[in-house]
């Protein structure tokens, strides 16, 4: 472990993070999927880079991120990211409250992705995640008005059900 790495400041500003005012339980199913899932491969980018690959803490969160490719393909999850580029196509104003990781990962046209469950910003590069941008990747995710959108009668998850009704 590197306890004098820069990015161990960054795994502590993620679990610093509480949910303790929301009722994660009345969030739509899918669109919490996907915010769990996107704290997970955050958490996962920023150990790779504080500790060894084959680290009990890294191997546990590789696991979990196994299992989660075959859950994202069950039910209304595997049409997630399709409901990121309507909404960039449909609803522009929408699409840029989005929290940018999911712009990234799942917007068609950005080159982003996960790679063996890095977030990876741009594929050519072999640089990091910068820590910076990991700290606003994270202070979007627990921004009060996105979390409150996740509830399952809230705005996004209404125009989730309005993209799904549509086809």
């Amino acid at each position: 472990m590197q306890d004098d790495s820069e990015y161990m400041p960054v795994l502590r500003h993620l679990y610093g993070k509480s949910l303790v005012l929301h009722d994660v339980g009345a969030f739509d199913k899918v669109l919490y999927f996907y915010f769990i899932d996107a704290l997970a491969h955050i958490d996962y980018t920023v150990s790779l880079s504080i500790w060894n690959y084959e680290s009990p803490k890294n191997i546990m969160s590789a696991e979990y991120l196994r299992w989660r490719i075959d859950e994202e393909q069950k039910g209304d999850r595997a049409k997630f990211p399709g409901f990121v580029n309507w909404l960039r196509e449909k609803k522009p104003g929408r699409f840029e409250r989005l929290p940018s990781l999911w712009q990234m990962i799942y917007d068609t046209e950005d080159p982003a992705c996960y790679r063996s469950f890095r977030i990876v910003l741009d594929p050519e590069s072999r640089k990091p995640v910068p820590p910076e941008f990991l700290y606003a990747m994270i202070d979007e995710f627990f921004e009060p008005e996105f979390l409150k959108s996740l509830y399952g009668d809230a705005s996004l998850a209404t125009l989730f059900k309005e993209y799904l009704s549509q086809g």
